[in-house]
């Protein structure tokens, strides 16, 4: 039986793997929030607040500094770009939230796993020390606004009326 490895990640994507860990407690929060019958508007206004404030600009820093490195035509890219896309269009569904918010967990946990397991490895393994250094130093220390700040945390327990 093989042991899987824990992924070693470059300092240059630190900051990336810090954002889907985040991601990951999206999923868990949103997933969390449905088992506990929490109010769907409860859940879609912690979601919409993560996605403008962490998601959107994580994807933009991803296909801004990180993905060139591969090049907009690799096909790991490509999956990364049109799994951006899905998730966009999901977000911006707004009929059949319960439903939509399901899915779009899933469809995120699936995306950040594939691009931890799959693109960042790739991306590791041929970056050049320059564009290492260049998204090091343009995405080291920053980062959206900080998860922990959000003052309704549906996840832990239903909130008494």
């Amino acid at each position: 039986m093989s042991e899987k490895k824990p992924l070693k990640r470059s300092e240059f994507l630190i900051r990336m793997s810090h954002d889907h860990h985040d991601g990951l407690l999206l999923c868990w929060k949103i997933r969390s929030g449905i088992q506990k019958k929490v109010e769907t508007e409860r859940i879609k206004k912690y979601v919409d607040w993560f996605f403008e404030n962490q998601l959107l600009p994580h994807f933009e820093m991803e296909e801004q500094d990180v993905f060139p490195v591969l090049g907009n035509e690799h096909e790991l890219v490509k999956k990364a770009l049109s799994e951006h896309r899905r998730l966009i269009r999901l977000f911006q569904k707004k009929d059949e939230v319960l439903k939509t918010l399901s899915i779009f967990e899933e469809e995120l946990e699936s995306h950040i796993r594939f691009e931890e397991r799959v693109l960042f490895q790739e991306i590791q393994e041929v970056a050049s020390e320059e564009q290492q250094a260049q998204i090091l130093k343009k995405h080291a220390s920053t980062g959206g606004e900080d998860c922990k700040t959000w003052n309704d945390p549906f996840w832990e327990k239903v909130k008494a009326n």
